[in-house]
């Protein structure tokens, strides 16, 4: 299991499928708000937004939620989030990069850190692990979608930079400034996709052991469990061996 192999990548411990849904769909909400403030309020003329609701409706979330956030955007008097982006660093050496949609910097500051360091980890100054990250387009398809041959050959005809196949589905990689071209592209060859993202992809893997393995989920799931944490990225890598023993 890889920090980044996931668009759901902090969904992945076992039983993780069980969390609660109101949790998952106010990150997923709030997204949609944020996209849709930032733009039309249409997902047809807005790509984030677009991006937002291909995900909300690919984790459940029903259509009267959707609708419901996108409305929200358009109240004089709604939440204002700002996105906010943490760095640092998880037991065994990992680096993670932690996503925040939030309207009270102080808080989601505090909780944060608080979540990291009571985990065997450390925040950093900005900068100070994406470094070793690349900004890249993330398209994420379930393998039911077709064989790696085939999905291989959908991404190359689309434009995309790099495809990776493995049993739990299919991720293509894309330029920034490409991403949604190449997402309209796919979805003619494959359907609609199981999630549309900027992400971070890291440039080089650290394999975790058994002995860190154990507190880094439990870090991952902490910040998980706060509303204000989006996503976390990380270039950790755990054995399929060390992770059965979780």
């Amino acid at each position: 299991m890889a920090g980044h192999s996931k668009f759901k990548n902090i969904m992945h411990r076992k039983g993780a499928q069980d969390k609660k849904r109101s949790s998952l769909f106010s990150k997923l909400s709030r997204e949609i708000t944020v996209a849709a403030k930032m733009g039309l309020p249409d997902p047809a003329m807005n790509a984030r937004l677009r991006a937002a609701v291909v995900t909300a409706r690919q984790g459940g979330m029903p259509k009267d939620n959707i609708e419901r956030a996108i409305k929200k955007a358009e109240g004089a008097d709604g939440e204002n989030y700002e996105e906010v982006r943490y760095e640092g660093f998880g037991p065994g050496g990992v680096s993670l990069i932690i996503e925040t949609l939030t309207d009270n910097r102080n808080r989601t500051a505090t909780n944060v850190r608080t979540a990291v360091a009571k985990n065997g980890g450390n925040l950093g100054a900005s900068g100070s692990v994406s470094h070793g990250f690349e900004r890249l387009g993330l398209i994420s398809y379930p393998v039911k979608a077709g064989d790696p041959e085939k999905i291989f050959e959908a991404a190359l005809d689309a434009g995309a930079d790099d495809v990776q196949s493995s049993e739990d589905g299919h991720e293509i990689w894309t330029a920034v400034d490409g991403m949604h071209d190449v997402a309209k592209a796919l979805e003619k060859a494959l359907g609609e996709p199981e999630g549309i993202k900027l992400a971070w992809k890291p440039g080089v893997m650290v394999t975790v052991g058994e002995g860190d393995a154990a507190t880094l989920m439990k870090l991952i799931d902490a910040l998980d469990d706060d509303d204000d944490v989006q996503t976390v990225w990380g270039n950790y890598d755990v054995p399929e061996d060390v992770l059965a023993k979780l």
